[in-house]
C-alpha cells in the first residue's frame, strides 16, 4: 500500500472529505487528491500534520508497519499502551487477560439484550 492509499484509507475511516482534511492540515483539497493518487508526496512537515489529524504516526503513513496499522485504528492511546504491555506477559497471564476481556464483553452483550 502506498502513502497516498494509507492517507485515503485513514481519511475515509474518519469519515472526512478531502476538503475537510485539507482544512484541518492547512492545504487545498486538490493537494490532498494529489497525495491520495500518488501524483505528489507530502513534505515532512505536511506528513506530520496529516499524521496528527488522522490519529496515526508518520511511520505508518510512510511504511505502513503492522504495529502502526493497529495503532492507526486504535484511537485510545492508553489502551494501545496497555495492549503492548500485555504482549510482554507470559502465555498464562495473557490467557487470563483474554478471559477477563471476554467475560466483560459477554456481560455487556447480555445487558444489551436484556434492555
Amino acid at each position: 500500500m502506498t502513502v497516498g492509499e494509507r492517507i485515503k484509507e485513514l481519511r475515509t475511516q474518519k469519515k472526512l472529505t478531502q476538503t475537510e482534511l485539507a482544512k484541518q492540515v492547512g492545504l487545498s483539497y486538490i493537494q490532498i487528491g494529489r497525495y491520495e493518487t500518488n501524483k505528489s508526496s507530502p513534505s515532512a512537515d505536511v506528513l506530520h500534520r496529516l499524521a496528527a489529524t488522522l490519529d496515526t504516526t508518520t511511520d505508518f503513513l510512510m511504511k505502513g508497519t503492522e504495529d502502526e496499522a493497529v495503532a492507526a485504528q486504535l484511537t485510545d492511546k492508553e489502551l494501545l499502551k496497555q495492549f503492548k504491555q500485555v504482549e510482554l506477559l507470559n502465555p498464562e497471564d495473557k490467557n487470563l487477560i483474554k478471559t477477563f476481556i471476554d467475560a466483560f464483553l459477554t456481560k455487556r452483550q447480555l445487558q444489551q439484550l436484556a434492555q
